[in-house]
């Protein structure tokens, strides 16, 4: 394959893994957690990557898009950490959040239909195989990654 149908192919796997990110959310009704939602910039970087690495497939623009796979892989490691209790997360979104309601009013508290939803990054909202939805996407950018740097090293002459 030629490098610019490496970035294309990259390209597109991040906008085939975005897409099924906001696919979950919108027709599966999986709200994201704040991690989460960390996980789709670098995924919206590498299509913007690819945009720019159709036009002009520089090695350089390929390595952008690789190291931000590489971004990506380590958000949802950390991610995954986070899930499997292997390190502490972010208290914005891990069980400490479900118990500071200081700031909340005493009306969001004693709502029973319209109260605050809190999506707790500690939590597995989705999982297949065993692994989550944010272990899924650390293998996937993994992959992608490697798609990238691959387009890195082919030589100008292939495209």
């Amino acid at each position: 394959m030629t490098r610019r149908s490496l970035i294309l192919l990259s390209g597109l796997g991040s906008a085939a893994l975005l897409l099924a990110a906001f696919g979950f959310q919108h027709i599966g009704g999986l709200a994201p957690c704040a991690m989460c939602l960390w996980q789709r910039w670098p995924h919206a970087a590498a299509i913007a990557i690819a945009a720019v690495g159709a036009a002009v497939p520089a090695a350089a623009i390929a390595v952008l898009g690789g190291l931000s796979m590489v971004v990506n892989a380590g958000i949802a490691l950390f991610h995954t950490g986070v899930e499997r209790d292997w390190w502490e997360g972010p208290q914005s979104c891990t069980g400490a959040a479900g118990q500071d309601l200081g700031a909340m009013s005493a009306s969001d508290l004693l709502a029973t239909d319209t109260g605050p939803r809190i999506v707790l990054c500690d939590e597995v909202a989705w999982e297949m195989l065993g692994l989550s939805m944010a272990s899924w996407n650390g293998l996937a950018s993994v992959a992608l990654a490697m798609i990238w740097f691959a387009a890195a090293m082919r030589r100008r002459t292939a495209g």
